[in-house]
């Protein structure tokens, strides 16, 4: 029985859900495709009906009749893929205005992109705009599914369906990139060579926490520079990757104001990056890319649960020194060096030391995560293993 996991995992999202419903008349949630938006509107709404507009003869009441077909449900409903009948939106807006209910209509969509495009020219302003990322690091300790080396992690990512079907990471990866470009991509217009589409992504993921190179990108992929630009907001678009820009501030005009791309899931980058186990991820020259890649995304996938903005940035001047991350709390922010190694080395610091050094920011409060399990308070950061890390309020 396929959905028996998300009973047992309990998404963080839901508390933001259930009382973010209470203040808007509708919520559209949003996400990548299969990150589990349907399993949690309808285990957080159980009494609401629930509309699949994928299906044919209900699709083509709605498109023919959107009035009628809303009529329907005059204490609202669950309208998933509700991207696929545009008209509809202008009739919710109507009927948003007058009803003046909170928590009437749940929306969600695999095509991103096309949803916040129709919310956005219709429906602004009257809908809370929440993400559902695949499953954090976290909710997987939480209900006692994470595996126990970042290694596992990296390589299985956090879709729900490897762990509610038991499935092997390749098989799931490979369907979901089929149907992604299959079913999302192939409704662009501006995406026309679907084989180049897929080309693209594959160089993306080996690009990871890299600075984006959009001229490198197009010459590989054999593409324009404003081509590349575009592919880049889809992927954007449909939650595949996020890019981190960079932290500016008054020390030092030298800093590289290029972003750099990451995926949020480092199971979907694996797959794409070749990698087909654990071990040969454990040797792989961009290994610590992706352990970079996945300390970040879980501060992402944090701060999208609680319905914040990520709050995340990484500063590097045109020297090479850098700062992986540089993250916002409260009224303050946080430098966070992120290493992949399982020992601590002097070399650590070094960055770390530097930036505290330009910013007068007290050196105890400056955090270097790592692929280890001690954690030390020293004066010069606060080491902490990657387990305990992602396992504080962050």
């Amino acid at each position: 029985m396929p959905c028996y996991i998300y009973i047992m995992i309990k998404r963080t999202l839901s508390l933001k859900l259930s009382s973010t419903a209470k203040k808007f008349p509708a919520i559209a949630l949003t996400g990548p495709r299969q990150s589990g938006k349907t399993t949690l509107v309808r285990e957080t709404f159980p009494k609401k009906p629930y509309v699949l507009l994928e299906d044919p003869d209900t699709r083509e009441f709605a498109e023919k009749d959107p009035r009628g077909f809303l009529d329907q449900y005059p204490h609202g409903a669950i309208l998933d893929e509700v991207q696929r009948v545009p008209a509809i939106f202008s009739y919710l807006q109507g009927i948003l205005d007058n009803a003046k209910i909170p928590g009437l209509f749940i929306l969600t969509g695999s095509h991103n992109f096309l949803l916040m495009e129709q919310i956005t020219q219709s429906l602004a302003g009257r809908v809370a705009l929440l993400s559902l990322l695949p499953l954090s690091w976290k909710e997987l300790s939480d209900s006692h599914h994470a595996f126990t080396s970042f290694e596992e992690h990296l390589f299985h990512g956090g879709y729900p369906r490897i762990y509610a079907d038991h499935l092997n990471p390749k098989d799931l990866y490979a369907n979901y990139v089929r149907t992604y470009i299959d079913r999302d991509i192939r409704l662009l217009k501006n995406v026309h060579n679907l084989s180049t589409f897929q080309t693209f992504l594959k160089l993306c993921a080996n690009r990871v926490g890299q600075l984006l190179n959009l001229s490198s990108l197009a010459d590989e992929c054999g593409i324009t520079h404003n081509t590349a630009k575009s592919w880049i907001s889809v992927l954007e678009s449909s939650y595949i990757i996020f890019l981190l820009r960079p932290h500016y501030n008054n020390l030092n005009k030298r800093l590289i104001k290029t972003p750099k791309i990451y995926f949020y899931d480092t199971g979907l980058a694996s797959y794409l990056m070749g990698i087909k186990n654990k071990d040969t991820l454990t040797q792989h020259p961009l290994k610590g890319n992706l352990f970079e890649c996945f300390i970040i995304s879980e501060i992402v996938k944090s701060r999208f649960n609680q319905g914040d903005d990520p709050g995340v940035w990484f500063w590097q001047d045109k020297l090479g020194r850098e700062i992986d991350c540089i993250m916002e709390k409260e009224t303050s922010v946080i430098p966070i060096e992120i290493k992949s190694g399982k020992t601590i080395s002097e070399d650590y610091f070094k960055n770390i030391t530097y930036w505290c050094k330009l910013s007068k920011y007290p050196p105890e409060k400056a955090k270097i995560v790592y692929g280890g399990d001690t954690s030390q308070n020293r004066s010069t950061a606060h080491v902490l293993g990657w387990k305990k890390f992602l396992s504080s309020n962050i």
